[in-house]
């Protein structure tokens, strides 16, 4: 682990070399939680190389001041661990924070649950030009349906799911993942 960033990687896929996709945690959502080792695996299916980002943010840092951690993690990431001619970001929540390095940097990014609840990020989001995909939950209140809609990106917005794009259902909670996986793969198909 780099002390310096809180980075490790763990796993990395190698594929084609030109062609990496980051793997972005939630705050408390590891890359090897459902949602994000079954976007490793449609993007692996693609030839995509994947790369792991584990993070755990400084016990002292300020809920505040997340926005701007979660930026400056990934663009050093982006600028010093990555050497690729494409670059796909993949996060989960707290990740989402980095749609302004996607904007900036015209990447193209697949957003599972973000927060739509934070002007930053829907800030970041409507200045999207590369293809961007939003997932969220209605039972998910960082979600916002009509903020969702708005966005020039695609989205795909599963009934009743929750933050965790989760059901009270453990069925329903699986049917959730399959559909996220298929949302996932027709993207990263049409990239």
């Amino acid at each position: 682990m780099h002390p310096e960033t809180m980075f490790g990687w763990p796993t990395r896929t190698d594929n084609d070399p030109a062609r990496v996709a980051l793997l972005l945690p939630g705050r408390a959502y590891v890359p090897a939680r459902p949602l994000l080792h079954y976007a490793k695996t449609v993007l692996t299916a693609h030839g995509w190389t994947t790369q792991e980002v584990w993070w755990q943010q400084p016990p002292d840092l300020p809920p505040d001041d997340y926005p701007t951690w979660v930026i400056d993690q990934v663009t050093r990431y982006v600028e010093q661990e990555v050497d690729a001619r494409r670059v796909l970001l993949v996060g989960k929540s707290l990740a989402s924070f980095a749609a302004s390095v996607a904007a900036d940097r015209d990447l193209p990014a697949i957003w599972l649950t973000p927060l739509l609840h934070h002007p930053q990020v829907t800030g970041a989001l409507r200045r999207a030009k590369a293809r961007t995909l939003l997932v969220g939950g209605t039972a998910d209140t960082a979600w916002k349906s009509e903020v969702a809609r708005a966005l020039p990106v695609e989205h795909l917005e599963v009934p009743g799911a929750d933050h965790g794009l989760e059901t009270r259902n453990p069925v329903g909670s699986a049917e959730v993942l399959a559909r996220v996986t298929a949302a996932m793969e027709s993207f990263v198909r049409n990239l």
